[in-house]
């Protein structure tokens, strides 16, 4: 059985989006582990502010097999890939980890990239799994958060109750 973490985002019906997801990835994988939701400005490029957050999950399932559940996921949720990286999304579902597994493959990074350069994965992440170590730097996610400058990435948790 593998741990994985997934970020989740939207920018499109964020707060039905993002729901919709979180029920689609529990009904795939079972029961989650979740951050916070924050909300985020749009990063490379002018959009609406994004809502993110990473959950954890254990699978019996091949990365590639994750990937291509996220993918299927993303679809049913209307995600279109014609903008390129930079846009708009209904929904992003990325995989990040997937125990301490280091994988460069077409199409699958494994840890992802993005986890050491934007505060919108790096800060969920370290939220729920702060101890465990990026596999490739082997540092702490906490330790990485509490070194990120996230000053030109703001983000505030965003409250449920005025959602």
């Amino acid at each position: 059985m593998a741990r994985v973490y997934v970020s989740v985002g939207s920018n499109i019906d964020r707060e039905r989006n993002v729901e919709t997801a979180l029920q689609s990835l529990a009904r795939e994988f079972g029961e989650l582990q979740q951050s916070r939701i924050y909300e985020t400005a749009a990063v490379g490029f002018e959009g609406a502010p994004f809502y993110n957050l990473v959950v954890g999950f254990d699978t019996t399932l091949s990365p590639q097999q994750v990937a291509e559940t996220l993918r299927r996921i993303e679809e049913r949720q209307g995600r279109s890939r014609s903008g390129g990286k930079f846009s708009d999304r209904s929904m992003d579902l990325d995989l990040l980890l997937y125990d301490d597994l280091v994988l460069d493959e077409a199409g699958l990074k494994i840890p992802r990239p993005e986890i050491a350069h934007y505060a919108f994965v790096l800060r969920p992440l370290a939220e729920i799994a702060g101890e465990l170590r990026h596999p490739q730097t082997g540092f702490s996610f906490a330790a990485m958060w509490d070194a990120f400058d996230a000053s030109a990435q703001p983000m505030w948790p965003v409250d449920k109750t005025n959602t």
